[in-house]
């Protein structure tokens, strides 16, 4: 079946996914306020034609650009986002959806290991799909056939939302572990420590449980705090060789808008506090890590 796609945004996954789709599908790109590709002039215009409107986006222009398009969305089209990330007032993607679709459009949230690169190159991505009407997975399977995007039908919008969004907070840590040269058994330590943290977190906020244990969590910050290529990685080696030129990404946005919105008690996990105190004080970073070890060296758990 033939879609008729939309995509919002032409940076680095804006491509990816014209990559994937372009050999199958009606693909139109909109960018910056240009209709890059597409058979009309304007955004409104495309938007009236697309079945599936594909938000390759940061955050932060969500609202604006999804207030925009809103009027002229056809009723059974989809809207989807991948933007990883919290805006300028602390809000996911899918609540800025909830707010501007509500229950009058369809929309949904790919989050999972999705390297643009990986993808462009012919590589597998893999992805967990969260519709706001279940029935919509049949077009997002039509859409997604044939290619190397593996999508899986998953529950939890806002927990998984959460879940890969924060993630980038601790893959920092990865970095900073790896410079340090604390070696592969902290890898192990980081990733159990963060997945249970993340677990906490995800239910503070109304989510479930076990939702980090998915592509959108687990699979994420495996794929993000090992690869050294990664921003988060490479930003946790840098601070921890004391270059602090460029103290940037989503993360390090996730944590100040955490801290400026109180939208969880951070303070009460251990390994996101050590986030915090690196980011907002990387001239104490080393003696942040081994306060955080010592505490570890010092504490009983039990483990169930």
């Amino acid at each position: 079946m033939k879609i008729r796609v939309l995509i919002l945004g032409y940076g680095e996954m804006g491509h990816a996914m014209e990559h994937l789709l372009s050999e199958r599908h009606d693909v139109r790109i909109w960018n910056l306020g240009t209709v890059v590709k597409g058979r009309h002039s304007t955004l409104e215009q495309e938007t009236a034609e697309a079945q599936v409107v594909l938000f390759c986006l940061p955050v932060n222009p969500h609202r604006e650009i999804a207030g925009r398009i809103v009027p002229n969305l056809a009723r059974d089209s989809l809207c989807l986002t991948i933007a990883k990330g919290l805006d300028e007032s602390g809000q996911t993607a899918a609540q800025i959806f909830d707010d501007v679709f509500g229950s009058g459009h369809h929309y949904g949230v790919l989050y999972g290991p999705m390297i643009s690169e990986e993808l462009r190159a012919g590589k597998h991505g893999f992805a967990d799909a969260v519709l706001s009407e279940t029935a919509d997975f049949s077009t997002l399977h039509s859409l997604f056939l044939g290619t190397r995007l593996v999508c899986q039908q998953a529950s939890d919008m806002h927990g998984r939302s959460w879940s890969v969004i924060l993630k980038n907070v601790y893959a920092i840590l990865f970095g900073v572990s790896d410079q340090l040269e604390l070696g592969r058994n902290m890898r192990g330590h980081l990733m159990v420590a963060a997945i249970a943290e993340l677990s906490g977190i995800v239910q503070s906020l109304g989510g479930k449980a076990h939702t980090p244990d998915s592509y959108a969590g687990l699979g994420d910050l495996v794929t993000t705090g090992t690869s050294e290529d990664s921003h988060h990685h490479t930003l946790g080696r840098k601070l921890a060789l004391g270059d602090w030129s460029d103290i940037s990404g989503e993360g390090v946005h996730t944590l100040h808008m955490v801290e400026k919105f109180h939208l969880f008690e951070w303070r009460a996990y251990p390994l996101f506090t050590l986030a915090h105190d690196i980011v907002t004080a990387p001239e104490s970073l080393h003696d942040s890590v081994e306060e955080y070890l010592d505490q570890l060296r010092n504490r009983v758990s039990c483990a169930i």
